[in-house]
């Protein structure tokens, strides 16, 4: 892996998280508001939940 595939991909990152709120700012804000709303390890699960589901995809891809 190079840099330009590391920007690349934070390039992707960027586009992808910058959809929801573009498309629907009022379903953003209220799906945040919920997520502000879950314990500390509610918010671990998913975030443990979502470094294992991309480790996965980025070892099918790879």
């Amino acid at each position: 892996m190079n840099w330009s595939d590391l920007l690349a991909a934070f390039a992707l990152y960027l586009v992808i998280e910058g959809l929801f709120p573009f498309l629907s700012p009022v379903k953003w804000r209220q799906s945040l508001s919920v997520i502000a709303g879950l314990e500390d390890g509610q918010l671990r699960f998913f975030g443990m939940l979502s470094i294992f589901a991309g480790l996965m995809l980025l070892l099918w891809v790879r």
